[in-house]
């Protein structure tokens, strides 16, 4: 399973956005160029209808394949009380005749996709996978070259850590904590939930790009190693996401 939010920012956010990510998860970002093709199974595979998911990663020297399957999502009080989306997922590498077999199974194509951006993967209590990207539709079957945005000016940000029956509050509680970081730039909810760009994204981008984002990187750094500092960490993450304009805070 899986705990999962979304979010959507404006193009021209996203290298502030990059910025705070940055300094929040202390690692370099991968570049992200992915296929994706959704497949539905056909009326021989049973009443109900069942979809996969063949991602092909074309960023690498040769490009890898991997199968995904999502499944419903939790539900009852307990989810309702988490502002993440927990839900059964199944993924496994796969050769690239995945396809071909595939349709010889009875699923068909359904749409495809292609996602241009970056990511970040980073432990934060829990193994958190962040991605900004542009998502592009197929005007022919895999013509790749011929993609366009699906949303031209809109990017979509998804944040997702891997978790179990035993330890999705605890990891519930990573990806919720990560999200309040990012409140000034996107909002991050539950997905099919989205509530739209955030008012304060331009006042917040601006300050994080006003020095090319050092002040903020160091910020986070500090946070980051447990420095001595007069504020608890605690105390500071909350300041911080009070903020509207982060710069006013840095300063």
């Amino acid at each position: 399973m899986e705990c999962v939010v979304q979010g959507i920012i404006e193009t021209q956010h996203v290298e502030a956005l990059e910025i705070l990510l940055q300094g929040l998860c202390g690692v370099q970002r991968e570049r992200l160029r992915v296929h994706e093709l959704c497949l539905k199974s056909g009326p021989s595979l049973g009443v109900v209808s069942s979809e996969v998911r063949l991602l092909c990663d074309l960023d690498q020297p040769e490009p890898t394949w991997t199968v995904k399957h999502v499944g419903g999502a939790m539900r009852g009080p307990g989810a309702d009380q988490i502002s993440v989306m927990v839900r059964t997922m199944v993924e496994s590498k796969v050769s690239k005749n995945a396809l071909r077999m595939f349709n010889a199974l009875g699923y068909k194509l359904d749409h495809e996709l292609l996602k241009v951006g970056f990511a970040f993967h980073f432990q934060r209590t829990a193994n958190i996978s962040v991605s900004v990207s542009s998502v592009n539709k197929m005007l022919k079957v895999h013509a790749i070259d011929e993609a366009v945005p699906v949303t031209p000016g809109m990017q979509i940000v998804d944040v997702t850590a891997p978790a179990t029956p035993a330890n999705y509050s605890e990891v519930s509680a990573a990806v919720s904590s990560l999200c309040e970081f990012l409140a000034p730039l996107v909002h991050l909810s539950k997905p099919f939930n989205s509530t739209g760009v955030v008012p304060t994204a331009a006042a917040a981008a601006a300050s994080l790009m006003s020095d090319g984002g050092v002040t903020a990187t160091f910020f986070f750094t500090f946070i980051r190693n447990n420095r001595i500092h007069p504020y608890t960490q605690q105390q500071i993450e909350t300041e911080l996401c009070q903020r509207t304009s982060i710069r006013g805070y840095l300063v």
